[in-house]
């Protein structure tokens, strides 16, 4: 289950938190959307203790979604100490999330305590 996090709770859910969030912008009418929600089900498994999931719906949230320039839905934004570390938007299917996904579950799970410098990945959608 994804935690559900609106602009009330965003500062205490995602900025203030021990571990890295994986934050999916999302909204009801978005096919891809729909569509990407299991695999993101089981990289939340995956990661259970390394990174956190939660999910903002961007019409409802309407000053996080302007706060974080969404382009296009789902956009997710991996936030660490309250600063982006990688934004993923633009992806066409699970094939590229998937690969996505597993790049930063990779940089997590081999870390030695420093941060990496903030990535965006474009994967080409417009």
């Amino acid at each position: 289950m994804v935690l559900s996090v609106s602009e009330r709770t965003f500062t205490q859910e995602v900025l203030e938190s021990p571990i890295p969030v994986l934050v999916n912008f999302e909204a009801p009418w978005c096919g891809l959307c729909r569509i990407i929600h299991p695999l993101l089900l089981q990289f939340q498994d995956q990661c259970q203790e390394q990174i956190k999931l939660v999910g903002v719906n961007a019409d409802q949230n309407f000053k996080l979604s302007t706060t974080y320039r969404l382009k296009s839905l789902p956009t997710l934004l991996l936030i660490e100490n309250g600063i982006i570390q990688h934004r993923l938007e633009g992806f066409r299917g699970r094939d590229d999330l998937r690969r996505a996904l597993e790049e930063i579950k990779v940089s997590y799970s081999d870390r030695s305590g420093s941060y990496n410098s903030p990535k965006t990945v474009d994967l080409g959608c417009r």
